[in-house]
């Protein structure tokens, strides 16, 4: 019998398994995840970008986490010689409406301790971008690049050898609470038994959230693929290293912008639209139980009701390459058509409540017998250590 078993490997799950043992080396414990390797899906299809906490509520767990876990990556990184580049960003205003909200979120970086962030010009953000359009921006020194596969990957390997264990292909299809101990059915037929579980299976935390404790699960995964395009090499002059646009309020993860990759190269996006498959990382990929789930989830069709334009715009954007030239053209006017070429595609984890909210922070859920994480999309893979500790803290206090 195990003390703890988490349930996925990705970058959540594998720091927090880090976090677990360093603190309790003692622990019995064991990752399934169902796939052949670690981050397969949210980590290691994401931009790269170490945030610095510039755009979440002061308070919140995003915030906290955020701040806390950017340093805590960083040395880690500084330790274990994984390369990062803090090369920094620019959010560029583009129109004079969004002026009000680009104050709005140097105020909110100031607060959560971004004490360099600073604002400029036009003129001072084309001495950064040279090629930038806008009005004005914020310059936020702290933003970073790396590569969280490989960041996930050295995880693991000191979660090995500390003692822990990790499985792969191990798909869990049933838990079962018994007294003083919980049982974990895999898709091979394999039982494992723990005394307590956490929950990190990004894309579908839900379900096994709703194995755990089917009658508090108020929230549902909804997938949002986000699709990009990469800028063909002799147009990587145009951009240095990451121009973002000022976000929208009621949509904070949609918006295209421009990241340097640090392992070369420059991606343009993403857009946002809703994923007909929970792992739908291209058009055509469906899933029809999984699609009609999110459709008869009454919490999206309340969301879907209220944004359907703002969801049109996004799937014109996913067809048309002239939209979506355009849409990067408010950043960067040099960028064409032709110097874009079609580049990879991520799927985020968001959950919605059943009011119709878009879950903004991070969700930790407890029962009994387990411990979830049921939203944590960005910035989890920089706050993936906070994120670990702060469940690990949960944990040790159960045991």
């Amino acid at each position: 019998m195990y003390d703890i078993i988490i349930v996925g490997g990705g970058i959540v799950g594998i720091a927090t398994a880090l976090r677990l043992k360093e603190q309790r080396p003692s622990l019995k414990l064991l990752v399934l995840e169902k796939e052949l390797e670690v981050a397969m899906h949210q980590t290691g299809h994401n931009s790269g970008v170490i945030h610095s906490g510039l755009y979440y509520k002061p308070g919140s767990l995003k915030a906290t986490n955020c701040i806390r876990g950017y340093q805590m990556l960083l040395d880690f990184c500084d330790k274990e010689g994984v390369p990062y580049d803090l090369c920094g960003k620019i959010v560029v205003a583009t129109r004079p409406e969004q002026i009000p909200i680009l104050n709005g979120l140097y105020e909110r970086g100031m607060q959560n301790g971004l004490t360099k962030n600073r604002k400029i010009t036009l003129g001072e953000m084309r001495e950064i971008e040279p090629h930038v359009n806008g009005l004005e921006g914020i310059w936020v020194p702290y933003t970073g690049i790396i590569d969280y596969k490989a960041v996930t990957e050295k995880y693991a390997e000191r979660v090995r050898s500390l003692g822990g264990e990790i499985k792969f292909g191990e798909k869990v299809i049933d838990i079962r609470n018994q007294t003083g101990r919980t049982e974990l059915v895999t898709q091979k037929g394999t039982t494992y038994t723990t005394r307590l579980v956490v929950n990190c299976a990004g894309l579908y935390s839900d379900k096994v959230a709703q194995l755990t404790q089917p009658e508090a699960i108020k929230l549902r995964i909804v997938p949002f693929r986000g699709e990009y395009y990469k800028i063909k090499p002799e147009k990587h002059h145009l951009v240095r290293n990451l121009i973002y646009p000022v976000p929208d309020p009621n949509f904070p993860f949609l918006g295209v912008h421009f990241t340097r990759m640090i392992g070369g190269g420059i991606e343009a996006g993403p857009n946002a639209v809703l994923a007909f498959r929970r792992e739908g990382y291209n058009k055509l990929d469906v899933n029809m139980t999984e699609f009609w789930e999110t459709l008869a989830w009454p919490g999206f069709r309340k969301v879907a009701a209220k944004y359907w334009r703002t969801g049109l715009g996004e799937y014109y954007r996913s067809f048309s390459k002239a939209a979506f030239t355009k849409a990067l053209q408010e950043l960067i006017a040099d960028v064409q058509e032709e110097d874009l070429i079609p580049g990879g595609a991520g799927v985020r984890a968001q959950a919605c409540d059943y009011e119709g909210g878009l879950v903004d922070d991070f969700a930790i859920l407890e029962s009994a017998h387990a411990i979830n994480v049921c939203n944590a999309p960005s910035p989890a893979a920089t706050s993936s250590l906070s994120i670990g500790q702060t469940v690990s803290e949960r944990v040790l206090a159960r045991l």
